[in-house]
Parts: structure tokens; sequence; C-alpha cells
């Protein structure tokens, strides 16, 4: 493939295209950003990023209702979640841009020394790897702690959101960002390696499929260079017997197919006591049923857009015929929309034990599944009965009971009462085959910096 096109999956027309890089000019660019790293170490201190940060959620507010349109002309997303996604690309901006100085300073360590310190450092050049759900968020999430740090960055988007690739590099630019200090990479997957491998890289992230992570890593690995991984998530949504279905089922209906099912912390797995567990299937049927409207995804009164592509549509279907062929019921849904573009229906099944896939493997669409159990300890156990760690959250009137539940889920982060998101305030990531390091906050700014000890003698 010589050039990347993108689709707009709710047409099925092409939005454009864009030549893809050869060898010799991906090592050219890392180059060149390998020498804008080195300028803005020396020139630029952690104030003075923090204003060229202020600039770009300012250009990315200017830009709002363009940015938010090109995500949906390209992957799908109702423009009111591409609006409020270039609303917290600004946020995580204004975040390091007030909080990344602070964090950042020297930390004073008493010992017999004349003076000993913890210094921070950047690294140099952080390669992202990134994916189309979330074609903005996913990018500036890793980006702005990268920057604040003081480090340059180069970006390998997906291949079908090329497009959203180029805006956000003009973003950078338009903000007066120095050249080469974010750089889009026109690049394959199957250039990855060479770019890992870059000696001006020295970290990677990553956040994708497992599959991906595992190759990511092996290569990071052997080329001994940091990597942070956020992986796939099969979260679990528990609902324990004296929780309030009045507020339960209209959280369980955005946590499940908020982005049209496409997240990694999309609440994924029910998990209900047996004997609560006919009222919510049926109030929960109720509201898909009556929530939904499909239509086109830039229309302000739909509630169903497409999927990203119909290549995602039809792995997604084949995972829910899969899932009755071990028992599962389809309560509602299970089948694609006939309608031009790549529209599933959302999609309830129930009876899921732990031995179908479906409770095993990621369901990355609008699918939601139900497993029934007998205590909350049983709960607890269902909710951890997976490969992944990345989220979870446990819903109950006993905030104590569910603070419990919530200390015992195998993830990096549980919520009681309220449903998984990211929030530059707190860090983000998982566990188990969720992959590895921190996004966001204070631990996610030290993901690529060097930790230095400076001890001062005499």
């Amino acid at each position: 493939m010589r050039e990347f096109i993108s689709i707009n999956p709710a047409t099925g027309e092409e939005n454009g295209r864009v030549a893809r890089w050869d060898d010799e000019r991906l090592d050219q660019a890392l180059a060149y950003a390998g020498y804008a790293f080195r300028d803005w170490q020396h020139k630029a201190d952690a104030p003075t990023r923090a204003g060229w940060l202020r600039a770009v959620a300012e250009r990315l507010r200017a830009r709002r209702d363009e940015l938010a349109e090109l995500m949906t002309r390209e992957m799908g997303k109702r423009i009111a979640e591409a609006r409020a996604e270039i609303d917290k690309c600004a946020w995580v901006c204004d975040f390091y841009a007030e909080q990344a100085p602070a964090m950042l300073a020297d930390e004073v360590v008493e010992t017999e020394a004349r003076q000993s310190r913890v210094v921070f450092q950047p690294l140099g050049v952080v390669l992202l790897v990134m994916p189309w759900n979330f074609p903005f968020w996913q990018v500036f999430r890793a980006a702005a702690p990268a920057l604040a740090a003081g480090n340059a960055v180069a970006l390998k988007h997906a291949s079908n959101v090329p497009l959203c690739a180029q805006a956000i590099e003009s973003v950078f630019q338009e903000a007066g960002l120095p050249e080469d200090l974010f750089t889009n990479l026109m690049i394959g997957a199957d250039q990855v390696e060479r770019a890992i491998r870059h000696e001006q890289v020295r970290g990677i992230a990553l956040t994708g499929s497992e599959a991906a992570g595992r190759a990511v890593a092996a290569i990071a690995g052997r080329a001994l260079k940091k990597c942070v991984l956020e992986l796939g998530g099969s979260d679990p949504f528990v609902i324990l017997p004296d929780a309030d279905l009045d507020k339960v089922v209209p959280m369980a209906l955005k946590a499940r197919f908020q982005n049209m099912g496409q997240s990694c912390i999309a609440a994924k797995r029910f998990l209900v006591d047996e004997t609560q567990a006919p009222e919510f299937i049926e109030r929960f049927r109720a509201a898909i049923e009556a929530h939904f409207v499909p239509g086109d995804p830039l229309d302000e009164a739909i509630t169903l857009g497409p999927m990203a592509s119909q290549k995602l549509l039809d792995e997604l279907h084949n995972q829910v015929v899969r899932a009755q062929d071990y028992g599962a019921r389809v309560v509602i849904g299970g089948h694609q929309l006939e309608r031009p573009g790549a529209y599933y229906a959302p999609t309830l099944l129930t009876d899921v034990t732990t031995s179908n896939p479906a409770f095993q493997e990621e369901l990355f669409g609008p699918v939601a599944t139900v497993t029934t159990y007998t205590e909350p300890s049983h709960a607890l156990g269902l909710a951890n009965a997976t490969r992944f760690g990345l989220g979870g959250s446990v819903w109950t009137e006993d905030v104590a009971t569910g603070e419990a539940i919530a200390l015992g889920m195998q993830c990096g982060c549980a919520f009681v009462n309220d449903m998984v998101r990211s929030d530059p305030r707190l860090p983000f990531g998982g566990v188990k085959d969720s992959g590895w390091g921190r996004e966001l906050s204070r631990y996610g700014l030290l993901e690529f910096v060097n930790i230095k000890t400076l001890w001062i003698g005499g």
C-alpha cells in the first residue's frame, strides 16, 4: 500500500488519500525530531513549555467544530462525542501547562552530602503508536505529558485516520511549536519496528490491541527502550442486589455504548445477581430499544452511528455468532442494520458463562453481555476471571461494600457508582494483559523522563 485511504464508514465514500512515506523519509523525519529535541532541551524550561501547551489548547478550541466534523467523517464518531473529545484534548493540554512545572521540580533529599536531589530530565524522541477509536484524545493524552516533560514526539497513527493525523500535526504547527518537535509519520505498521529501532527514539507509547502490544514490547525490549502499553479490556460492570436500577440502567447504557462500544474502557461484562437479573435484563433491553436511532453521525439528533469500518463490524458479528454457539442468547440486536454504512444493531447477550468466548474476549463494538452470580464474592471472582485488567465498576447503595469489591478488582482503574473514564488528574492504565505503565497525572508525566540522582559532595 503506497497511500492511506480515508473512508467515511457512514457512507462508504472516500474522504481523501495521503501518500505513504518510504523508509528514507521516515529516517530523516526521526533525525530531525532528534535535532529539535536537543534544541528544545536547552532553550525551553518547564514554564516555557507550559506556554506552548496553552497555545495548543487555544488552537484546539478555535478549530473545535472543524476538527470534530473531520473525526466524524473519518471514523464515524457521533458529532456530539467528537466535540467532547476535542474539549478533552484541550483540557489535558491546560492541565499539564498548569501542573507540569511543579511536578518536574527537583526533589531535595537529606543525606550527608552537601546537597543531594532528584532531577527529572527528558529522554529524547517518544514514538506514539496510536489507534483510531479516539483519534485525537489518544494522541493528546500521550503527547501532552511527553512534550511537557521536554521530549519530542513522533506519531504513527492508525492507517484509517490519516486526515486526523495530519490535522493534529497542523494544530501543533499553528500553535507555534518549534519545527519537528511534533512529527506525524505517514508510515505503515510494517515500518514501526524500524521507527522503534531508530537511534533518536528513546521511548514508545502504544495504545492498541493485545497483539500489537506484544509485538511492540518485544521489539522495544530487544532495543532496550522504555515502553508504555495501554491494551485491550473486558471491563466488568458489577451490579449488587441493593443497586437502584433507576440509576444503574441509564449508566449501563452509556458505559457500554459510548463511541459505539469501541472503547477499551467501555463496560463489557455485566455481572448481575441471579435474583435481580430478569428485571435488569428486561429494563436494559427496553432502554436499548428506546434509545438508539440510527442515522448520519453528523446529525445532532441521531443516537446510533456506524462502527469505524465494515471489517471491524464483520469481526464483531463473528464473535456474536460464536457466542451463540456456546449457549449465549440474543435478547436484542445481533445483526447488521439494513442500510448503507457499517451500522451494527446494539446487542444484548445473556446466558454468557465463563467458558463462552464472549466472556473472555474483548467485544469492541455495541455488544453487551450478561452473566449472573450468586453472592458478592462470586461476583468479584467473575470480575477477575479474565486475562484483562484495565477497568471495572461496581454499583451499590452500600459504598463500603462497593469500595471493598473495587479494591479487590484486578485492574488499573476501579470505580464505585460511576462509569470508568480517563481523567488527566488521575493515572490511567492496566494490569495483566491490558498492558503496563501509566498515562496521565504525574505518574504519566514521569514515564518518559530520566529520574536522575544528583549528589554534590565536599
